[in-house]
């Protein structure tokens, strides 16, 4: 079991007596973040206009390369930088085909900032929707989209889908894209045998912990080479070669957008750093969520277990979802008692990160049976 707790000291001890439990919602950031946030601070005053050349020429591409890193991507090019994944969101649907309505392939699983958007297109007719289980994605991409929209693990309960490969081969020209902020950081993901075929986002506000604004993408070659949702970031490597029209960046700077608050990337530059020099590894910490997990299902025996909608024997990332009549009330009874969980609907979301140790976990368990 890792034992990382006092890493977190700033965030921990912000308020005595809180036990958090949504790592997959806001994970606290270790320590270290509080001097990448004042570096960005001090970079910004002692340089001024030319503060961007560290964060881009320097920041950002050695942070490409750690997340290349982690992702098994074969070029940290392909990586681009948003401080939403909703951006990413809305270049990738204005790049999709014109003079017809497109046809996007997704599940009734994903996170808002993608089915917000295209539930509000669709009103307009200007998106022809599909929505099916996770596990009829592949039978059903055959069937010919534009667009196929799929989360590795998803956000409502924390199930793993599985069978990426198959989507991908079964997606013919359709644009993959994996959703993966529920997975980067919180388990192993090798994308190299996809860097190619899909593409595959997330950001640091879950397990990457550099908090908000701070979302990458990684972007194969040769698919979507001009978004028409774009900024002026997104020419960089295009400017010099004397195109016509609109240039693009040939790599994944061809998604950027424009100027952006550069903090987060100082963050999570940190973050990750400093997870790698404690060999907290996505392995390391998906084992470490499993352990406590376990520990908390047995704790409660005899209360929650028969609501659980992902069992511990099933493929999931690093958080237990409760199908709970009463979720909401549970929600605001665990706040009164210093227990901080997260809610969708019926759904009670219990997250378990790297900050915890299994002392938090029997605490949990002792104040949850006291009410």
């Amino acid at each position: 079991m890792l034992d990382l707790a006092a890493h977190f000291s700033q965030f921990l001890g912000a308020v005595p007596g809180r036990l958090h439990f949504a790592a997959h919602s806001h994970h606290p950031w270790p320590d270290v973040t509080r001097a990448a946030q004042m570096q960005a601070w001090d970079n910004a005053a002692r340089l001024m206009d030319g503060k961007w050349a560290p964060i881009l020429g320097h920041k950002w591409s050695e942070l490409q390369k750690t997340i290349a890193r982690l992702l098994n991507l074969p070029d940290p090019a392909t990586l681009a930088y948003a401080p939403n994944t909703h951006e990413f969101v809305c270049r990738i649907l204005a790049s999709l085909p014109a003079g017809r309505v497109p046809r996007v392939l997704t599940t009734g699983a994903e996170f808002h900032s993608f089915t917000r958007q295209v539930a509000r297109l669709e009103e307009e007719g200007l998106l022809a929707v599909t929505r099916v289980a996770p596990d009829r994605l592949a039978e059903t991409a055959a069937e010919g989209f534009d667009l196929i929209w799929a989360s590795h693990v998803l956000f409502n309960s924390g199930l793993v889908v599985a069978g990426l490969e198959a989507l991908a081969a079964a997606a013919g020209e359709a644009v993959l894209v994996v959703d993966g902020y529920h997975s980067f950081m919180a388990m192993p993901v090798d994308w190299s045998g996809l860097a190619g075929r899909a593409f595959y986002l997330s950001g640091g506000y879950k397990y990457a912990m550099g908090g908000e604004g701070c979302c990458f993408m990684h972007c194969p070659p040769g698919w979507l080479a001009r978004p028409r949702n774009t900024g002026w970031y997104a020419a960089f490597g295009g400017l010099g070669e004397g195109r016509q029209g609109v240039p693009y960046a040939a790599d994944g700077w061809r998604f950027m957008g424009a100027t952006f608050d550069p903090s987060g990337i100082y963050r999570l530059h940190a973050a990750l750093n400093w997870a790698e020099s404690v060999e907290a590894t996505p392995a390391a910490i998906h084992a470490h969520a499993h352990a406590l997990q376990a520990r908390f299902i047995t704790g409660l025996q005899g209360m929650w277990e028969d609501w659980l909608v992902v069992g511990l024997s099933q493929p999931r990332g690093n958080f237990l979802t409760f199908e709970l009549p009463d979720a909401e009330a549970w929600q605001a009874r665990l706040e009164a008692a210093q227990i901080i969980t997260d809610r969708r609907g019926t759904r009670l979301r219990v997250g378990f990160g790297l900050y915890h140790t299994e002392a938090d976990v029997d605490a949990l368990v002792e104040r949850m049976r006291a009410l």
